[in-house]
């Protein structure tokens, strides 16, 4: 049967199992949403494109799926680079559909024209322009598969005006085969017993673990690796929910803002076992002293990540859950009493926790926002909650203070640390799951960058509930300042502006606002009762800041506690 270009795009998704996407219109695209009119597909119309990645990208993260947005051509294009960024950095697989200038005004600057696969070659996975109708089919086919295959990430697919209007017959390629893309999934048997080895032989070993083993669904092989092994796990900010944060052997999130026995334990450790993590410099601190006594496993989907900053003494290419479930198998194997082995480890790691606990001064007088978190926390637990959180001090609180059990229940823009990044995520994960709790954790700065969502959320009715953690400032900018410009505040003051709850209630959303400890209990519980989407303008202390803290460039030991 013959379909038109923007027929086949309709019928390419249905036949992804698709049944949500995130855009906006224009004139480029507009044949495609005039085929989205009789789909049986959900379109929801953000207000910025940026919105539409990141609420694609929150998505994708909840639900293991792809992302799907649709944007027009030129700046509906460009709008999109820094969602596309977000995702690229976080390895979360997003399509993204951009419009074009027909293909034969490309290059004459013609009306809305933007080199889109130029401008964001560097931050995609894969990118590609469909320049003959007949290409339709298999280039979006390839586009979903490369999208979640391998390591995941963010894929854009241009399409030019005139190739979304001429027709073809219609065939659906079942099979992709893809010269020069063949991602390793299962580890070399020879170096998955170095590595068993290795950790029978290990008196003070780590686990540390990515977001890899979120995207690979590798959080039960995880847990039984540490339990076998009676190995104190660890986890980037990417990887909160791979691990019970409430199993005992977890340590905390570990880095920049990790706990002191996090950041210890790394550096005394004589074996980690790096799992679909990429030891960034946020982990690190200082390379050149980080875990001076330790030996390396490192574990990656991605050959370029093992070694790139850290060496790896035993590399493993291959899929996080398919190379844990062959460790495991063999660890069982092992006649050792493992607890007994690693009791001293375990006690020096709990005299580290008890002296150097997180901690905060709670106050009658002003709220803390780790109180908030802690509150949050206690009420949201066995509520199966997915949390967002936007980037910033707020950000590393919730990722200290709150529990997470299950992995996709925590969505944060961890490589590129974008700001506006909370409440389209949060969108996003409420498109996919109706049903369920959806909490944003947000700073009053971060939120205003995509607050015209509030029309969305309220067009949608997406009952999203939304805590805003308003100190009046750029808060991260203001205690760097603090600590290390010598309190010269330079344009970190944003004022008490604007009004949050009428800010919400203009945009036909319930606002709520808390100034004092004993109103954030009530204000809580309050949204939580509330149907539909709530703001919460959570009024905390300007002054608070985010302890631990490893200042820029130091080793990871040499920890800012207060």
């Amino acid at each position: 049967m013959r379909k038109t270009g923007a027929e086949i795009f309709v019928e390419c998704l249905l036949r992804e199992g698709v049944d949500t996407i995130f855009g906006h219109p224009g004139g480029a695209v507009l044949k495609i949403y005039d085929a989205l009119y009789d789909a049986p597909i959900r379109h929801i119309l953000t207000r910025h494109e940026q919105a539409a990645v990141h609420a694609a990208d929150g998505y994708a993260r909840a639900t293991g799926k792809p992302g799907v947005c649709l944007v027009t051509s030129g700046p509906g294009a460009t709008n999109c680079v820094t969602g596309l960024a977000t995702a690229n950095m976080d390895s979360i697989p997003v399509v993204v559909f951009t419009g074009q200038v027909p293909t034969g005004m490309i290059g004459d600057d013609a009306f809305q024209e933007a080199d889109i696969l130029g401008i964001t070659f560097p931050c995609v996975k894969h990118s590609d322009m469909v320049r003959r109708v007949e290409k339709m089919a298999q280039t979006i086919r390839e586009a979903f598969y490369i999208a979640r295959t391998g390591k995941p990430g963010p894929v854009l697919i241009d399409l030019p005006k005139d190739v979304l209007m001429d027709e073809t017959e219609f065939l659906y390629p079942e099979e992709i085969k893809i010269r020069g893309y063949n991602p390793t999934y299962v580890g070399h048997p020879g170096q998955i017993r170095k590595a068993v080895d290795a950790l029978a032989a290990a008196k003070r070993p780590v686990l540390y673990a990515g977001g890899g083993v979120i995207s690979s669904g590798g959080a039960a092989e995880l847990r039984e690796l540490a339990e076998i092994t009676v190995t104190p796990t660890t986890t980037t900010l990417m990887g909160l929910g791979g691990f019970p944060t409430n199993h005992p052997l977890f340590l905390g999130m570990l880095g920049m803002h990790g706990t002191y026995r996090a950041n210890m334990s790394m550096c005394e450790a004589d074996l980690i076992v790096a799992i679909g993590a990429r030891f960034d410099d946020r982990v690190t601190g200082k390379l050149d002293e980080f875990a001076p006594k330790a030996k390396i496993i490192h574990i990656d989907i991605d050959p370029s990540c093992i070694g790139k900053n850290v060496t790896a003494h035993i590399p493993i290419v291959g899929d996080v859950k398919t190379v844990l479930g062959s460790m495991n198998r063999l660890l069982r194997e092992v006649e050792k009493d493992w607890a007994a082995d690693h009791r001293e480890w375990l006690e020096l790691i709990a005299e580290w926790e008890r002296t150097y606990p997180l901690t905060y001064l709670q106050r009658d007088d002003v709220i803390k926002p780790q109180y908030v978190i802690e509150q949050i926390d206690s009420y949201i637990q066995g509520k199966n909650a997915i949390v967002a959180t936007g980037v910033g001090q707020h950000q590393m609180w919730a990722a200290q203070y709150l529990t997470f059990t299950q992995p996709r229940t925590w969505l944060t823009s961890g490589g590129l640390g974008t700001m506006g990044y909370c409440l389209p995520a949060a969108m996003g994960a409420q498109a996919a799951f109706p049903q369920r709790l959806v909490l944003g954790i947000d700073g009053d700065a971060s939120f205003q960058m995509n607050i015209q969502e509030l029309a969305t959320v309220a067009q949608y009715q997406l009952p999203v509930k939304i805590a805003v953690m308003n100190n009046y400032y750029l808060g991260m900018v203001r205690q760097w300042q603090e600590i290390f410009y010598n309190k010269r505040y330079s344009h970190s003051y944003m004022g008490p502006l604007p009004d949050l709850v009428k800010v919400a209630e203009a945009y036909k959303v319930t606002g709520l606002r808390a100034e004092r400890p004993e109103e954030v209990g009530p204000v809580i519980e309050r949204a939580l009762n509330t149907k539909g989407p709530v703001i919460i303008d959570f009024v905390v202390d300007p002054d608070e800041n985010v302890f631990p803290m490893v200042p820029a460039g130091a080793p990871i030991r040499e920890m800012l506690l207060a």
